[in-house]
């Protein structure tokens, strides 16, 4: 793994215009901060009103804008991830105040609730549908916040203008979590969404947008208050908020960076795309890895997929029409060469069926292509 230093300047967003979900609380709430401290604008959403309103009192109290018709600083608006016209409102509120969008953090997302796979589950208990809203808020709403950033992040763009969509995945995105069962498959989720659309989202001739994702560790929020204390004891590290927005927020102004993870532990920062794809001879065989490199190569951002097929013309020589003549100028031609082009219809079409079908049915085809043509 190669270490990620972030460098941070005071002006290293000015200007910039951030959305961030979930950014009332936690860390979310840290890079909001930072954020402001680097010269951007940011729109906070969040279902957290109240945090979200205290949060944006004190932003607003602390950063003021440059000129008075400016727009504030910040601005916030209760959102549901999980929601689609949500979180459509809330980049259309940034768009409304600020006039474009330039990077997009989604960083909402909630912890295991119960017990999916308890082994004290009864015939009775399991037949009950169990929740799954730890899938809808950390992976469908980090899905929907990039689609929609995908679209807005193209409008009012400028010259060379830097663009990029941030997710917050988590160590359980590449490494397992035993009993975070559906935490961690949001999070795998959000990682292989990640590198799904970072060649694609990229790509010059669609989107043109830098996409990465950042993967803390155990970090002091409420989350971790089950393991805090075992954890501590164990003398293992720990990220504050702080440093895991510091990372965030490196990467955001860093317009060299696409497609990484960054592994946050302990307030330090790993890349670890690089050496996942460098050392795949080695993980998965040298042989294996040849061919799976061709078949990347070959999908390369992915159109092949997603470019629609055309639609097959039908040729107009099967009813008799000399090739790009359209029927509806048929009536241009004259008299003459119609006649010329039905009668040889009427003949091919019907000599050939006439050989397998009685006279009576054949004559009646007959009359009907020249019917058609004419």
């Amino acid at each position: 793994m190669s270490q990620y230093i972030p460098s941070i300047s005071s002006d290293s967003l000015y200007r910039k215009v951030i959305l961030i979900t979930g950014g009332a609380n936690g860390i979310g709430a840290c890079l909001v901060k930072q954020c402001l401290e680097s010269g951007a604008n940011v729109c906070i959403g969040d279902l957290d009103n109240i945090s979200g309103e205290r949060l944006l009192k004190k932003s607003c109290e602390e950063f003021r804008s440059e000129e008075e018709d400016m727009p504030p600083r910040a601005v916030f608006q209760t959102t549901d991830v999980t929601n689609y016209p949500s979180v459509l409102a809330l980049f259309d509120l940034a768009f409304k105040t600020y006039k474009r969008i330039d990077h997009v953090v989604s960083a909402a997302g909630i912890v295991e609730i119960g017990n999916w796979f308890d082994f004290g589950l009864t015939l009775e208990e399991v037949r009950q549908t169990p929740t799954h809203k730890v899938l809808d808020v950390n992976l469908l709403g980090s899905m929907y916040v990039s689609r929609i950033a995908s679209v807005y992040l193209r409008h009012n763009r400028g010259g060379n203008c830097d663009r990029s969509i941030l997710l917050f995945s988590c160590v359980s995105g590449f490494k397992e979590s035993p009993s975070l069962f559906i935490y961690q498959a949001s999070k795998h989720g959000v990682t292989g969404l990640m590198r799904s659309l970072r060649n694609y989202i990229s790509s010059p001739y669609k989107h043109s947008l830098r996409i990465n994702t950042i993967c803390p560790w155990m970090t002091q929020t409420e989350s971790i208050k089950k393991v805090e204390a075992q954890w501590k004891n164990a003398d293992l590290p720990t990220n504050t908020p702080d440093e895991v927005s510091m990372v965030a927020t490196g990467v955001l102004s860093d317009k060299s960076l696409n497609g990484t993870s960054m592994f946050v532990e302990g307030g330090r920062a790993w890349e670890i795309e690089q050496n996942i794809d460098r050392l795949e001879s080695e993980w998965l065989g040298e042989a294996p890895s040849k061919v799976l490199g061709l078949g990347q190569q070959l999908l390369a951002d992915g159109a092949i997929w997603t470019t629609p097929e055309r639609a097959r013309k039908r040729s107009s020589v099967s009813c008799g029409i000399p090739p790009g003549v359209p029927l509806h100028k048929l009536n241009g031609l004259s008299n003459s060469l119609k006649n010329g082009i039905s009668n040889g219809a009427n003949n091919s079409k019907a000599n050939g069926i006439a050989e397998k079908l009685p006279n009576r049915l054949a004559n009646g085809m007959t009359h009907g292509v020249t019917n058609g043509v004419h």
